[in-house]
């Protein structure tokens, strides 16, 4: 039973952003798209464990996802959508002209990130029907009620479909005026998986990283000058590295101080040093680097030491100083504090981080800094509080396990 159960989630990590963009190709339809999924892997759950995983379990998903919404058209009485219906059974649909790159997945990002959307709706789609996580999940990683989270997914949905928005790539000359959207919906969806906010789900969510660097390639050859897709890339590509450090062997989360580095994957870090070095050379010709670029390099530098001694920390704050006039928002200023720390103490740090007290009270990872910054100052008592809050609100498992532990780990 395990087994199958196990079968059942790699299926829906593997599979859900395929089956939802087929579908969505298919029938024109968020709406049936993303619920005749859900109905197939609903109806994998009551039928593997005793029929047993399919071969193929994507195709066995797809064609049963397939035959839930045409089930949903028939019991439809509006005249359009018995045409949909005719249309869905014969899918008689001439082929489109071919694309620099044809992707279902892609074409199905860039109609949940179209601009007709608010952005903080395009991120949510994306994250929903693309990445496969549940509306609670989504709305823990936005800092939002369920039921909000919920109305905003629902409503983009129904805008998409009442303005007729395409299921397609842009053309070449939209493109570039579409990309921010897409490559902030991706960063979101890597993060997600880097760190996954969901208590039932694992740490780290591999399908997602490995998902939103694919994409995040596809950008890339869509677009190859474009600076911020190159940053992006990169920036993934250094942090995906220190995936096999990141999970202790008892569950834990470790911190980049305490990561086995020689663990760290050698080739991604070096095809992220290159793209970074690449950015850099075109920087004298090129507009100034956006927040993804600098975020590489930040990581460049992380990546380039062979312990936290040896780490600049000169220069990662002075790129942090350089972000901030990009994005100046206080989960920037938090990350800049840290690098602080390391260079003028935790009191100088500690001084900046409580000026966020307001714009981040809900954000476990302030109260996480919080704690460690009054452990260094021996304020123990107050650290100890800083991590109670820290735990309460923390979601991922593994990291509530590292910050129980350095509490515990007070004197």
């Amino acid at each position: 039973m395990r087994d199958v159960q196990e079968a059942i989630t790699r299926a829906h990590r593997e599979e859900w952003a395929r089956v939802v963009a087929g579908l969505t190709k298919r029938f024109g339809d968020l709406d049936i798209a993303e619920e005749a999924a859900a109905e197939a892997f609903a109806t994998a759950v009551e039928r593997w464990p005793s029929d047993g995983v399919p071969p193929n379990p994507g195709a066995w998903l797809t064609t049963t996802a397939a035959r839930k919404a045409i089930d949903r058209l028939r019991r439809e009485t509006k005249r359009d959508d018995k045409h949909k219906e005719a249309h869905a059974v014969h899918d008689d649909t001439p082929p489109e002209p071919p694309s620099a790159i044809d992707d279902d997945r892609l074409r199905l990002i860039f109609t949940c990130c179209h601009p007709a959307l608010a952005p903080e709706a395009r991120v949510a789609l994306t994250l929903r029907m693309v990445g496969g996580l549940t509306v609670p999940e989504i709305a823990r990683a936005f800092l939002v009620a369920e039921t909000t989270m919920g109305q905003r997914i629902t409503r983009a949905k129904a805008k998409i479909k009442a303005a007729r928005i395409p299921y397609q790539v842009p053309s070449t000359d939209d493109l570039p005026t579409r990309v921010a959207g897409v490559l902030t919906a991706l960063f979101l969806v890597f993060n997600e998986g880097y760190l996954a906010t969901g208590p039932g789900t694992d740490p780290i969510r591999h399908d997602l990283t490995t998902e939103a660097i694919r994409l995040t390639r596809l950008i890339r050859a869509l677009l190859p000058g474009d600076g911020e897709a190159t940053g992006l890339l990169a920036l993934m590509l250094l942090t995906e590295a220190r995936r096999p450090a990141r999970v202790s062997p008892a569950g834990e989360l470790v911190a980049l101080d305490e990561q086995d580095r020689t663990a760290w994957d050698r080739a991604l870090i070096a095809e992220g040093h290159r793209l970074v070095r690449e950015r850099l050379a075109a920087a004298a010709d090129d507009v100034a680097p956006g927040r993804y670029q600098i975020l590489a390099a930040i990581n460049a530098v992380h990546t380039s030491a062979r312990d936290m001694r040896e780490t600049d920390w000169s220069q990662i704050l002075a790129l942090y100083d350089q972000l901030v006039r990009v994005d100046p928002s206080p989960i920037v200023a938090l990350n800049r504090a840290v690098a602080v720390a390391e260079l003028d103490g935790p009191d100088a740090a500690l001084t900046a981080v409580d000026t966020l007290a307001d714009r981040l009270a809900g954000y476990h990872p302030y109260h996480a800094t919080r704690a460690d910054l009054l452990r260094r100052l021996g304020r123990v008592e107050e650290s100890r509080t800083a991590y109670d809050k820290a735990i309460e609100l923390a979601g991922n498992t593994a990291e509530r396990a590292s910050l129980a532990r350095r509490r515990a780990e007070l004197p």
